[in-house]
């Protein structure tokens, strides 16, 4: 099976899917409603100069994107719980076009997350300069590598019943302990959340905001952090193709 083919099934299996219409773009969407709509015409929310739909939108930008991403691992699991996983070793499918195709698309579902909130933004008066869209939207991106192998680590590891309260706890608690829903400014918990990868994907999305992006120590906390999962993403992979 050609990487292309592959990678093309993938993308067309999600767009598909009615789960991840709802769980990838239904969920933060009508969240982001419920929550900015009624602040609509607040400007300073809570003294920072930002309004309500603004705020919103940046904080489940990295919420929504780190979920679609991570979602990845459910797909795997339920995969290697009928065997087709099996099936695709005998293909001429490599791995690394294996693990592309998965990445490829998560960051599919990212985008269409983010061009969802995006427009449900400017229905909400969200006015930006094309230069801070561009930005803020790169940096997310890269902000995503190290939650697309930690996606395919879990899938590897856990099963179809497991992946999906594990999924969740653990967008919860990245959500939490990187700033998704309030500020993080100062004290242990902010030094905490400086040492994971969803306070720094926070930050991308706060270039919107007037943020000024990652400093070394961000840099240097996503490169650990997607190496690391890298690694025990590639040997759960391995672990798994010698399964009887």
């Amino acid at each position: 099976m050609r990487s292309l083919t592959y990678t093309r099934f993938e993308l067309l299996r999600v767009l598909r899917s009615r789960r991840f219409v709802f769980l990838a773009l239904g969920f933060p969407l009508a969240l982001y409603y419920a929550i900015a709509a009624p602040n609509r015409n607040e400007l300073d929310l809570g003294g920072t100069g930002i309004s309500a739909p603004l705020y919103f939108m940046v904080g489940l930008a990295s919420f929504g994107t780190m979920n679609a991403m991570m979602s990845t691992g459910a797909r795997i699991a339920a995969e290697r719980a009928v065997g087709w996983n099996r099936q695709l070793r005998i293909t001429p499918l490599s791995t690394r076009d294996y693990f592309r195709a998965k990445v490829i698309t998560g960051y599919a579902m990212a985008l269409l997350t983010l061009a969802v909130l995006y427009t449900a933004g400017v229905t909400l008066g969200v006015s930006l300069s094309a230069g801070n869209w561009v930005r803020m939207t790169l940096l997310l991106l890269v902000g995503l590598i190290p939650f697309a192998a930690f996606g395919i680590l879990l899938g590897h590891l856990l099963t179809p019943d497991s992946i999906g309260p594990t999924l969740g706890g653990a967008t919860a608690f990245f959500a939490f302990l990187g700033g998704t829903w309030f500020p993080i400014t100062h004290g242990v918990l902010k030094s905490i959340a400086e040492s994971i990868p969803s306070y720094w994907l926070v930050q991308a999305s706060h270039l919107a905001v007037g943020g000024h992006g990652w400093s070394v120590q961000g840099w240097l906390t996503m490169a650990a952090w997607t190496a690391a999962l890298a690694v025990l993403a590639r040997r759960a992979y391995y672990r798994d193709t010698r399964r009887v």
